[in-house]
């Protein structure tokens, strides 16, 4: 694969997914620093690559890429990419093995096979193992523009120390309760002056609500409540302005991870072998461990199937909060 002038990358969805490419991005164009790269992915995910500059072209399904490369990238590997891929004049084709059997074993039948933790951004760089990519101890990128910079900044008070909140999640088993949230806001807010920014979608704002309500009066003005009022990449700028972050296991945390920032992850159902820890950036994790019906699913489920939810429910309040103010306090 010496020859190499045009790369198409191919990854649909999801928010983490996409973002958990941009290493991968970073090597191959230091692999073939004079290719042009190409990205295809669904429209309403263009805004987490359309800014990056290793980027020529992006391509949606509903406008999808034509004609020839010298290599495809097919990191989704599904009937919609091998669609995609068959419409297309190629040279060189490769395509991310998802390896389902080994998350089913681990689902189903709580055997884990997958070894000593590994990233899916090294395994999407095992797809092209023939050229040995470099790696590098970058973390994922992102590019907001200086409009959506400018946008975040209006929500910081140079005063406090910001710590966003990212409470949602598609999924209800990897959700961590609005009044578990709220009942954790009420120790750190009581300790410390801190400004609170809860970041979601506008399918997030009623959870958002929730946490609100169960905030006694005193403290509800140190807790912004931005769910569904920001774009995706304006919500990734006050990621990047923001001085840590709490999260589920969602888009969102990937995204911060872009920034560098402290990352403080709640895991449910989760199970940190399906390779989607934060990459290259410092985290705390706090999921319940020896926990027998963990994980119920590699991606999530709208229920806890044996009812407790014991996942979320017994992660403790008290043990976060500690983790967190030794943070803001360390970095004092």
């Amino acid at each position: 694969m010496q020859q190499i002038k045009t790369i198409l990358v191919i990854r649909l969805s999801s928010i983490g997914d996409i973002v958990l490419t941009t290493p991968l991005l970073r090597s191959i164009k230091t692999t073939w620093p004079s290719a042009r790269i190409d990205y295809c992915t669904k429209a309403s995910y263009v805004s987490l690559l359309e800014a990056n500059p290793r980027i020529s072209t992006i391509y949606t399904i509903e406008a999808p890429p034509a004609g020839g490369y010298d290599l495809v990238v097919d990191l989704q590997n599904n009937l919609r990419s091998q669609t995609i891929v068959r419409s297309l004049h190629k040279q060189h084709l490769v395509r991310y093995r998802k390896t389902n059997w080994k998350k089913w074993l681990l689902v189903q039948c709580k055997i884990n096979i997958y070894g000593t933790y590994r990233s899916v951004v090294d395994r999407y760089r095992d797809s092209l193992k023939e050229v040995a990519l470099s790696g590098d101890s970058l973390a994922c990128e992102l590019y907001p523009t200086s409009s959506e910079r400018t946008f975040a900044s209006t929500f910081f008070d140079c005063g406090k120390k910001t710590l966003a909140l990212c409470f949602g999640a598609k999924h209800f088993t990897k959700r961590y309760p609005p009044r578990s949230f709220a009942a954790l806001l009420i120790l750190l807010l009581r300790e410390m002056q801190l400004q609170v920014l809860l970041l979601g979608g506008k399918e997030d704002a009623p959870q958002a609500s929730e946490i609100i309500a169960a905030l006694p009066d005193l403290l509800r003005p140190m807790v912004l409540n931005l769910a569904g009022s920001c774009s995706l990449m304006q919500t990734a700028a006050i990621l990047e302005r923001s001085d840590a972050v709490l999260c589920n296991d969602t888009g969102l945390m990937h995204i911060a991870s872009a920034f560098g920032k402290k990352l403080f992850v709640l895991f449910g159902s989760s199970s940190s072998a399906f390779g989607f820890l934060p990459y290259h950036v410092p985290y705390d994790l706090f999921q319940v461990e020896g926990l027998p019906c963990r994980p119920c699913s590699h991606i999530g489920r709208d229920h806890c199937p044996k009812g407790h939810f014991r996942c979320m429910n017994d992660l403790s309040v008290d043990i976060i909060a500690e983790h967190i103010l030794d943070h803001f306090k360390c970095a004092r």
